[in-house]
């Protein structure tokens, strides 16, 4: 699936759409493009239909004294600085390599800005801007980013309905399409803090935007981003990492693409099962339609040319006669013949009083 193709008008749905899925893979390269390049093969091995970076300086995204807001037992760096001054090797040069092997892998590319140089040079590499939680309320930020006229995604961790609502604003005043992406900004997020009820929230306050899900909670089964397809996340973001046992950074709480496979073939049964929301037998229902309905039978013996009275008439299986649902028809008719105790009525039976 195409990153834009989420954005368009959608017809009113009769299944569950399958979603556009994003392997976030950050900074889990660590600073090394071999490590970069084998995240996006094994992305496009698992599925995704795009792979995330975050593109930043940590002298421009975070003060020295700034600090952690994550496990540290998980990732034991203390100072948002210290954390991303690790990681912040990779600029123009390393995404425009980047985005190379994504065409090449047949993956889209993305990256998430944290400063307005490296946006300007990631919109020659984008069809679509991703806007971090955290930059929610950044109004001058996402105005210089909304006016590179491209779609945006915008994740709404740890905000308040207002803060949202502020926010699709001043994206709206730009006219740029957008998708609201629910997200817990709690790393890892235990799955009874995942709140997937803020989906349907989302879709009730923002009806005219598209709403997904990005995703911190542990990877496990992965039914909690099976549960936001349900809950009607159309895209699907989640840290990915090619070895969920390094330690540190976004490592921990990441899938891998087994994780991936695992879901889409989990996700896949789910969604057959789910079927369409409209109401209609399945030809598989026929033999019983046929034989466990009911048709109209004789109740007693009836003369060639009587009219039928109710007390002649029962209903009993198989469906292979008249329905008792014309039942008042057939009272209003006489036996074409004589007709034995326990017949099955059909209209040959039967004329026309």
């Amino acid at each position: 699936m195409k990153l834009t193709d989420i954005f368009n008008c959608p017809k009113p749905e009769i299944t569950i759409p399958r979603p556009c899925v994003i392997a976030e893979a950050g900074v889990n390269h660590e600073g090394s493009m071999s490590i970069a390049e084998r995240l996006v093969a094994e992305a496009a091995e698992g599925g995704a239909d795009a792979i995330k970076f975050q593109t930043y300086k940590a002298a421009t995204l975070a003060s020295r004294d700034s600090p952690a807001y994550w496990d540290t037992s998980r990732e034991p760096t203390k100072s948002q600085y210290e954390l991303f001054k690790k990681y912040d090797s990779f600029w123009k040069n390393e995404f425009e390599a980047l985005k190379r092997c994504c065409d090449t892998a047949g993956i889209a590319f993305l990256s998430t800005p944290f400063d307005v140089e490296s946006a300007r040079f990631l919109n020659d590499l984008m069809e679509v801007f991703k806007i971090s939680s955290s930059d929610i309320t950044n109004k001058p930020f996402i105005r210089i980013l909304c006016d590179f006229n491209k779609p945006i995604l915008l994740s709404t961790g740890a905000a308040d309905l207002h803060e949202i609502a502020e926010a699709v604003e001043w994206i709206e005043a730009k006219g740029n399409r957008l998708a609201l992406l629910h997200c817990v900004l709690n790393y890892p997020t235990a799955d009874e803090n995942a709140a997937l009820g803020m989906i349907s929230a989302l879709k009730q306050h923002f009806p005219q935007h598209v709403i997904g899900y990005s995703d911190h909670t542990l990877p496990g089964d992965m039914h909690i981003l099976e549960s936001a397809v349900l809950m009607g996340a159309r895209v699907l973001e989640k840290h990915f990492t090619h070895d969920k046992t390094l330690p540190g950074n976004d490592h921990y709480h990441a899938m891998d693409k087994a994780d991936l496979k695992h879901f889409y073939a989990r996700l896949e049964k789910t969604l057959v099962s789910i079927g369409e929301f409209t109401l209609r037998a399945l030809p598989e229902e026929e033999p019983a339609r046929r034989n466990a309905r009911r048709s109209l039978v004789t109740a007693c013996a009836i003369k060639a040319g009587r009219m039928l009275r109710p007390e002649d008439l029962t209903w009993k299986r198989p469906a292979h006669g008249i329905s008792p649902r014309h039942y008042e028809e057939a009272l209003a008719m006489r036996a074409r013949r004589d007709l034995s105790e326990d017949t099955v009525l059909g209209w040959s039976d039967l004329d026309k009083a």
